[in-house]
């Protein structure tokens, strides 16, 4: 079914957690919640920033686990979760310990949770961890969809062959995604749409 996009135009920084108590308060008619995750350095904040046609709403870095904590982001209809990257070994290892419990945490209880966003790097296979993500949001039974960044970086003429690659690894297929060009921009928010109407 084709659904209309949603709208993140409104959106703005609500507040950061690393444990529940921190979390936003659901007083009233809780706004539904979509996750994104993915391993650090991959693209989260900039999907995020053009899904949102805002270059500031979410930080930016060149340098891999800079997010450290659970990002709340607010638009009308719903919040986006930022989650801190995995699977960076330069981080601090007890930094890294953290993050499991504070990820699976969230993903497990918030009731809030409505779907998950598992983004991957388009020019690389997907690591390991990433696997490992797809398999417990299935055990889990999730609601996910998987998007592809840095599409830019590769000749379209190409995007096949990587394309083939991702779905052999997790065994799903990807939506081809890029900041800098906007291609994918769409999907991706129909894809969300998708997943707030319970994957109808």
């Amino acid at each position: 079914m084709d659904r209309k996009l949603i709208n993140l135009n409104d959106g703005i920084f609500e507040t950061s957690a690393v444990r529940a108590a921190q979390y936003p308060r659901t007083d009233g008619l809780p706004l539904p919640e979509i996750a994104l995750v993915g391993r650090s350095n991959v693209g989260k904040s900039s999907l995020l920033n053009c899904l949102a046609n805002r270059r500031d709403l979410a930080r930016t870095s060149s340098r891999p686990g800079r997010t450290q904590t659970i990002n709340f982001y607010r638009f009308r209809d719903l919040r986006v979760i930022d989650l801190p990257g995995y699977g960076y070994a330069q981080v601090a290892k007890r930094v890294r310990e953290k993050w499991g419990p504070m990820i699976e945490t969230y993903l497990q209880e918030r009731e809030q949770l409505v779907g998950v966003v598992q983004i991957v790097d388009f020019r690389h296979k997907p690591t390991g961890n990433d696997e490992l993500m797809g398999e417990w949001l299935r055990s889990c039974e999730i609601p996910y969809v998987v998007v592809a960044t840095k599409a830019d970086k590769i000749a379209r003429g190409r995007w096949p062959q990587y394309m083939k690659v991702i779905k052999k690894t997790l065994g799903v297929e990807a939506i081809i995604f890029s900041a800098q060009t906007g291609v994918g921009k769409n999907e991706v928010l129909r894809a969300m749409a998708q997943l707030l109407a319970g994957g109808e």
